[in-house]
């Protein structure tokens, strides 16, 4: 019995550390099959801050091409996007893209306590078909980030870091959970 005991434990923390790191996501059944090549992102929902949105579209701009999604550059977008609103097929079309990453921000923020600061950041990713507008893959992630300061100024110096750092970690966690891109030469 005391054999049992002693593998039962460490196995039990491993399963549960491998259930834990997942990240919960939805995704469309076959979504390898809808022909998803290249992806348009789309302005950032939930804030006015310029720099946060040039900042976290460019991250996930860098993450897509990381799993093998081509550039489409954030400019392109801004001049398909003017001239007024227009529909996920309008812009798919004038773009010559399959997707429409829409990323929205639900909290971004930081709160300062004593000694220390705390970064909160909590972002979501959509990914519309252009051809249907079905929403393919979505997911939601956040973290919170700890910067320690004696004086506010510190803290508020660390946090700057701290923050783009926090963006980092949730575009490259929430991406995992989106399939890489096909390889359609050959096919």
């Amino acid at each position: 019995m005391k054999r049992l005991y002693r593998w039962w434990i460490p196995l039990a923390l491993i399963v549960l550390a491998a259930c834990a790191s997942k990240i919960p996501h939805l995704i469309v059944p076959e979504f390898d099959k809808r022909g998803i090549q290249l992806i348009a992102v789309m302005p950032v929902l939930g804030t006015s801050d310029p720099k946060t949105a040039d900042m976290l579209r460019g991250k996930l701009v860098d993450e897509l091409y990381f799993k093998g999604y081509p550039r489409v550059p954030l400019k392109m977008v801004e001049e398909a996007l003017s001239g007024g609103n227009k529909t996920p097929q309008q812009i798919g079309e004038r773009l010559k893209v399959d997707g429409l990453l829409i990323p929205t921000i639900h909290q971004s923020g930081t709160s300062h306590r004593i000694i220390y600061a705390s970064t909160t950041v909590d972002l979501e990713f959509e990914l519309r078909s252009v051809k249907t507008g079905e929403r393919l893959w979505r997911v939601r992630y956040q973290t919170v980030k700890r910067s320690y300061g004696f004086t506010r100024r510190q803290r508020e110096l660390k946090t700057t870091l701290v923050y783009e750092e926090a963006i980092h970690e949730v575009v490259t966690r929430a991406l995992e959970t989106l399939p890489e891109a096909r390889d359609t030469v050959g096919s």
